[in-house]
């Protein structure tokens, strides 16, 4: 066998090496069908700390995981017919009434873009005026913030400075005085390749240079086995190595068949079993298992064994190429 085609093979096991950072977390999307799939995200060993829901109430799965253990970061997914409602506050000043730690809090999927595709569709001045409503008395209260969290197109960067413009405006007239939008991190989302989804950052950070980033949705969308593993292993060392990256949920933690990404890059086979990207990202080692199987092909399942094999294949790989 040539090196280089041995090579090959080795390097996914890249997938193993890098270190936990406390920046991974889940996009949480429960499949009602198999809600045996929620306890794979928080078995013990995983490396995820925190998740989202697009929705501003924590998934009833994890109600009973304290937020120490599995954050839980609420989100105002879009705006109603009203845009000065403040039911998504309410809801949150509950939980924390209640008890519950909300330490961030995120805002409208995607506004730049249409339903049909997934975006809330979201105009930048009623955006301006539901975070005003909503959010500024969050900050107030020391929950952080993370700005709406649009596409990786052209017109992205457009919608926020003019979102950001606007809720500036109102902020200022509110309080009779000069004063920005408060916010203190930028989600941003991508499905191409990795160049792509470094130049995207690079540009938010070119705009806004003291910007924290969170990658909130990001895979390579319809591609090979092979070109998925290899932007999973590239994006989760980058981002890990990232200083201003502060964390990032792949999209992937859904079963191939529910994919509308493509299926090699779902978390779990059509059968429920961790794919190889799937058993990476919660820090256990490879399973082998095919993205659109239905059933493990291999008897190794994550855990200590399977950690303590990747751990050694990481020594060989590092010690050979």
């Amino acid at each position: 066998m040539k090196t280089s085609s041995w090579i090959a093979q080795v390097i996914p096991l890249a997938g193993l090496c890098s270190a936990a950072t406390g920046k991974r977390g889940l996009c949480h999307i429960p499949n009602p069908n198999h809600p045996e799939d929620n306890k794979v995200w928080v078995q013990p060993g995983s490396d995820l700390t925190w998740y989202y829901n697009y929705q501003s109430l924590p998934s009833p799965a994890y109600s009973s995981i304290s937020q120490d253990q599995f954050e839980f970061v609420p989100m105002m997914w879009g705006v109603g017919p009203n845009p000065n409602d403040t039911a998504f506050l309410s809801d949150v000043r509950k939980l924390i009434d209640g008890g519950i730690r909300i330490k961030h809090a995120m805002a409208f999927n995607e506004p730049d873009t249409t339903s049909d595709v997934g975006g809330s569709n979201v105009r930048p001045a009623d955006a301006a005026l539901a975070w005003v409503a909503n959010f500024e008395p969050l900050a107030k209260m020391g929950v952080k913030l993370g700005l709406p969290a649009c596409t990786g197109g052209r017109g992205s960067l457009p919608w926020l400075k003019q979102f950001l413009g606007n809720c500036s405006a109102l902020v200022s007239t509110a309080n009779n005085d000069k004063k920005n939008c408060t916010w203190d991190f930028l989600p941003v989302h991508w499905y191409d390749n990795f160049a792509g989804l470094a130049s995207h950052i690079g540009e938010r950070r070119a705009t806004w240079p003291e910007a924290e980033i969170w990658v909130t949705e990001y895979a390579y969308a319809h591609k090979d086995l092979q070109a998925t593993q290899a932007f999973y292993n590239q994006t989760a060392d980058y981002f890990d190595k990232l200083d201003y990256l502060g964390r990032y949920t792949y999209f992937g933690a859904f079963r191939s068949s529910n994919s509308n990404v493509g299926a090699n890059a779902a978390f779990l086979n059509k059968g429920g079993n961790l794919t190889d990207i799937g058993a990476w990202y919660l820090g256990f080692g490879a399973t082998g298992v095919e993205p659109e199987s239905s059933n493990a092909v291999v008897s190794l399942s994550p855990g200590a064994g399977a950690v303590a094999l990747g751990t050694m294949a990481c020594i060989i790989l590092v010690s050979l190429l």
